[in-house]
């Protein structure tokens, strides 16, 4: 059985190669060609340390202390010092699929051969990727300028025999790891700290994480929006292609023709054909602009982070044997905004998503109760659950400041303007975090809705989708503890429940929800 390599430093690496790397679904290695390349700079830094040119970071100190000139004996000393003194991170540890993601993204990034470490360096770092040995990494203390810095010295730490790792299941002391492996601790060479620290991987991490996520939530948002539509009578009209084509951005035409198809065969649709109803309030009938929207903002991060993955993010770059530049490719900027944009993204889908759970409970679709139960008064039905999606939604708002829109000097004024970023990727993952729990709730109220639907049948997708909820959800005809339907709904929607049935519907019926940008609109 032959096994899919991904070349570190050659392939074009995307938010899903590196999820599949980091799931073991793909292997990542360093090519001859590559390792000639890491050879070579490598070589150029040992030469300008042997010749005595005076260079930032290879033989002078960091940050205000650039001007301070580092003797050819003490270079290794400064280079093992500054991951022990930049590992000031503090807060809960991240996950360790993040942490994981850091080494993959760096690893690539040196890989390319511009940042003067060793191949013995690069190949330790590739033994934590390949035997699951993950460094702990606190959650706090990146400003996102000089790279990330505080995560990476974090993250790097068990090189010199420091920190502590996930290994086969327990976290460890690196030293403990040393003994179950045998592994000794590398003696950094110039220049090889200053690369391991300076980068953009923790935003970036982040940010992989952000599109997997956000993807997940904005699928599924149209099939539990378009369920809405179907509980409460609306109408199809506004998804009408020729509509769209009047004003044609990518994402609203994806969202339209995705929930077109998805409500097509419906006879609860064709029941309302004739109604006296004008037209829909906006959290129906915009459903195409405003997660479209969305949709756009999460595209235009995705584009960014292909960029970013594939780039080299530290400093300073090692040209060739002539060129060594001390710039700014380490500044989060470029993805601190993208991710402040899919944070604001996020929330909205939470945001319409919470108006449209308000309009299910409001009795004005014909045939659909006040707090969607009969028998109120003794009942309150669904009506408390859409005081927790108001929680939520109200959370990310204030959630949704743009952190890239701050910046505190540091460095004694060396980093004078810093890009937050590292806040940025964090914040919109707790926004998407809560936008799942928003949209939980409304999958279960779109399908009590729907029951008062009954006989009439809907379209061969969310009818699927309807028996899957009631798999895990009983329809409600009485007051119950409705925090287990939540958490039944949560679970649903984190483990992308309603995609999978979309998937093996399309397949069973050879009837597909793809439309012209489908493929833009994937992470793969």
């Amino acid at each position: 059985m032959s096994v899919t390599v991904f070349n570190l430093g050659e392939g074009h690496l995307t938010a899903g190669k590196a999820l599949h790397i980091a799931r073991g679904q793909l292997v990542c290695a360093l090519s001859a060609p590559t390792r000639k390349k890491v050879n070579s700079s490598a070589t150029i830094v040992t030469d300008i340390v042997a010749k005595g040119d005076v260079v930032y970071g290879i033989n002078t100190g960091f940050g205000p202390l650039c001007t301070t000139t580092i003797s050819k004996e003490e270079t290794k000393i400064l280079q093992q010092n500054i991951l022990k003194s930049h590992s000031v991170g503090v807060g809960e540890p991240i996950a360790s699929e993040l942490s994981k993601l850091m080494l993959i993204l760096k690893a690539h990034s040196l890989a390319k051969g511009f940042s003067g470490i060793r191949l013995e360096t690069l190949e330790r770092i590739l033994w934590h990727i390949q035997n699951d040995a993950i460094p702990e990494v606190p959650s706090q203390g990146s400003v996102g300028a000089s790279g990330d810095l505080a995560p990476l010295s974090h993250l790097f730490l068990p090189l010199i025999g420091l920190g502590n790792v996930s290994y086969m299941g327990k976290t460890i002391p690196t030293s403990e790891l040393f003994e179950k492996t045998g592994l000794k601790p590398l003696h950094l060479g110039p220049k090889e700290g200053l690369a391991l620290i300076n980068g953009t991987q923790f935003i970036a991490a982040h940010a992989v994480k952000v599109v997997e996520q956000l993807h997940a939530v904005l699928s599924q948002a149209d099939v539990i929006g378009a369920m809405m539509i179907e509980g409460l009578q609306g109408s199809v009209k506004p998804f009408y292609n020729e509509l769209h084509a009047l004003r044609p951005f990518k994402g609203n035409l994806h969202v339209a023709k995705r929930v077109k198809r998805l409500l097509k065969g419906s006879e609860i649709m064709e029941d309302h054909i004739d109604c006296e109803r004008v037209q829909d309030p906006y959290s129906l009938r915009c459903i195409p602009q405003v997660h479209g929207a969305s949709r756009n903002a999460w595209l235009h991060l995705k584009e960014l982070l292909e960029i970013e993955l594939n780039s080299v993010t530290d400093n300073p770059v090692i040209i060739d044997k002539d060129l060594t530049i001390s710039g700014g490719n380490f500044h989060g900027q470029p993805l601190a905004m993208a991710l402040d944009y899919a944070c604001l993204a996020a929330s909205e889908i939470g945001n319409i998503s919470d108006r449209r759970i308000y309009l299910a409970l409001e009795g004005n679709s014909p045939g659909v109760p006040k707090l969607l139960m009969k028998d109120t008064g003794i009942n309150s039905g669904y009506m408390i659950l859409q005081y927790t999606t108001a929680a939520l939604a109200s959370e990310n708002k204030g959630l949704c400041f743009p952190s890239s829109a701050d910046s505190i000097p540091t460095s004694l004024g060396q980093e004078d303007h810093v890009s937050m970023g590292s806040i940025s990727g964090r914040k919109a993952l707790r926004v998407i975090a809560n936008v799942e729990k928003i949209l939980a709730i409304e999958l279960l109220t779109a399908a009590q809705a729907f029951e008062y639907r009954k006989p009439m049948k809907s379209g061969v997708f969310l009818d699927e989708i309807h028996k899957e909820i009631r798999k895990e959800v009983d329809f409600a005809e009485q007051d119950r503890v409705f925090a287990d339907d939540i958490q039944k709904g949560i679970k649903m929607v984190q483990d992308k429940r309603v995609i999978k049935v979309i998937r093996e519907v399309e397949k069973r019926e050879n009837t597909f929800l793809k439309t012209k940008y489908s493929e833009e609109f994937e992470i793969y």
